[in-house]
């Protein structure tokens, strides 16, 4: 469960001061990860890969930043509340008053030494308790397995409306042989 904040113009090494303006509104997003590749990634010191290969869910709509005026304040922290829920059964929710960084603190470091382009979306994270791989450390005995076909998934946001979305079942999944080194072994090693 997660705020996506839509760039609405280009910009590059922006203050935050001036990475308000950029944004042109807000949308509800649904960061889906597959936490079996994502298990195996995070091993590794890089960033996740394939466990993020799924899919994004956003909408039902963009709301402009200025329809938030009342609820978006002056230091760019905008409160709206979410709820996420599994199978009809709250799961999660919070509100983005709560999130570590402002969106246009989060905007402005990702233009550094790039350009953010009209059409970016960037995802405020996780609201509090709105990600099943964090309830599964945090509250390992009360909270849902992992999702399955069948399962419906509904997130709310205040001021923008819900999503909904079932789980279908994927087609079969073709093996990939591990990961193997093939440096040649030193001169008198043994296997």
């Amino acid at each position: 469960m997660e705020l996506g904040a839509v760039v609405g113009k280009a910009g590059s090494d922006l203050s935050v001061a001036e990475a308000r303006d950029p944004l042109l509104g807000f949308t509800i997003l649904n960061d889906w990860s597959a936490r079996d590749f994502q298990t195996r990634e995070l091993t590794l010191p890089l960033g996740p890969s394939k466990s993020k290969d799924t899919a994004t869910t956003l909408g039902p709509w963009l709301v402009t930043a200025d329809e938030f005026a009342d609820v978006w304040d002056k230091d760019g922290v905008l409160s709206l509340t979410s709820q996420v829920f599994l199978n009809g059964e709250r799961t999660g929710g919070d509100t983005s008053a709560h999130m570590s960084w402002t969106f246009p603190e989060m905007l402005a470091c990702a233009s550094r030494g790039t350009v953010v382009r009209a059409g970016d979306v960037l995802g405020s994270g996780a609201c509090g308790t709105g990600c099943l791989g964090e309830l599964w450390k945090t509250s390992p005995d009360t909270a849902p397995g992992p999702l399955k076909p069948g399962d419906v998934v509904r997130m709310e946001t205040e001021g923008i409306g819900h999503i909904e979305n079932r789980l279908v079942a994927g087609p079969a999944v073709r093996p990939v042989p591990p990961a193997r080194s093939r440096r040649p072994r030193p001169a008198g090693s043994s296997a």
